[in-house]
């Protein structure tokens, strides 16, 4: 079954398309290419790149993300989304400067130990930065694999993804490794896609199984978990505005928008109108803006926002800002709140 120039294939094709340019590949430096695996967990290449350069241009070393708070690290990560990772990139570099003296290990089996660092990340830290041999299995990979081997017993199991390791161990190359790692996640992403993968122009068609039985099926579908029913939850937040300011209350131990910044969140309707009056607010008006659907990774979120626009402000408490949207104030913030804040801020022009 392996016996094939997938290798080969794989490292030619990079050498004509594959994508040497990225901002984190210029000089091969540990702690870029750390920063920008861990922004492509879960997120496509051009979504990342422009809030890894602004990111870069912020904490352009270790020791300046060292010396930076979880909530400016949050700020700069606002609108890219799974802020765990930007909380994991947070603990890793104390983990770095207290246990490490500040410098990014290049064993693997130290780097698998660090938050939000599993083998395929270690992986692609080390493969490209160091040109370690070492193999990457993402999603991507694996999509790849079922398909140019066929694999018809493929399913979401431990057990399988055992199997995909060791296949993709024995095809990844002891020399040239960055570029074979680089070249199949650039295969994957632009031409093996999960919907309508473009075989007439992939590099792998003469030996692709898949390909040969004229698309009978799609094995890569066999991959894909079971859907829950998505969960729907609903919310009520008041939206208190003075002038150019707006409320925010930061979330602490919550499962939506931890440790980031937004509008005080209710469950029930009667629990808005009990807040507010607890607050003494003086209202110049308010009104109710439609519901607001937001996907959140395991479940939906339908929020129903009442703005009040205030005469005058009161003093907030711990954890609680009025955030000028005329300014940068570097904290965290979900795009839903960067949204509203966008908005508000084209009203007051």
């Amino acid at each position: 079954m392996i016996k094939t120039p997938i290798t080969q294939l794989i490292i030619n094709w990079f050498h004509f398309y594959g994508r040497k340019y990225l901002p984190w590949k210029k000089n091969q430096n540990i702690y870029y290419i750390w920063i920008s695996e861990i922004m492509l967990q879960q997120t496509q290449v051009n979504t990342v790149i422009p809030f890894y350069k602004k990111f870069i241009t912020r904490f352009p070393s270790m020791k300046s993300l060292y010396q930076a708070s979880l909530d400016e690290i949050l700020h700069y990560w606002s609108g890219l989304g799974y802020y765990t990772r930007a909380k994991n990139i947070y603990r890793t570099i104390q983990i770095i400067f207290k246990n490490k003296k500040g410098i990014f290990p290049e064993n693997f089996f130290e780097i698998i130990q660090l938050p939000g660092i599993g083998k395929t990340t270690a992986g692609a830290i080390l493969s490209f930065s160091r040109n370690f041999s070492f193999s990457i299995l993402d999603s991507n990979v694996k999509r790849i694999l079922v398909r140019y081997y066929y694999l018809i017993n493929a399913n979401s199991s431990k057990k399988f993804e055992t199997i995909l390791w060791n296949i993709i161990n024995i095809i990844t190359p002891f020399h040239n490794t960055k570029q074979f790692n680089q070249s199949i996640m650039d295969i994957a992403s632009l031409i093996c896609t999960p919907k309508y993968p473009k075989c007439i122009i992939c590099p792998l068609n003469l030996y692709c199984l898949q390909y040969k039985k004229n698309h009978q099926k799609d094995v890569y579908l066999l991959l894909k978990k079971k859907k829950k029913k998505n969960i729907l939850k609903k919310y009520f937040c008041v939206i208190l505005i003075f002038k150019n300011y707006i409320f925010l209350e930061k979330r602490n131990q919550t499962k939506i928008w931890n440790n980031l910044f937004c509008f005080p969140f209710f469950k029930k309707k009667t629990l808005v109108y009990n807040w507010i009056k607890s607050k003494n607010i003086k209202k110049k008006r308010s009104e109710k803006l439609n519901k607001i659907k937001y996907k959140y990774t395991n479940f939906n979120i339908e929020i129903f926002p009442f703005i009040i626009h205030m005469k005058s402000i009161f003093e907030p408490e711990n954890n609680a800002i009025w955030f000028n949207c005329n300014s940068k104030q570097e904290i965290g913030l979900p795009q839903l709140v960067l949204k509203i804040i966008k908005k508000i801020r084209k009203i007051n022009e």
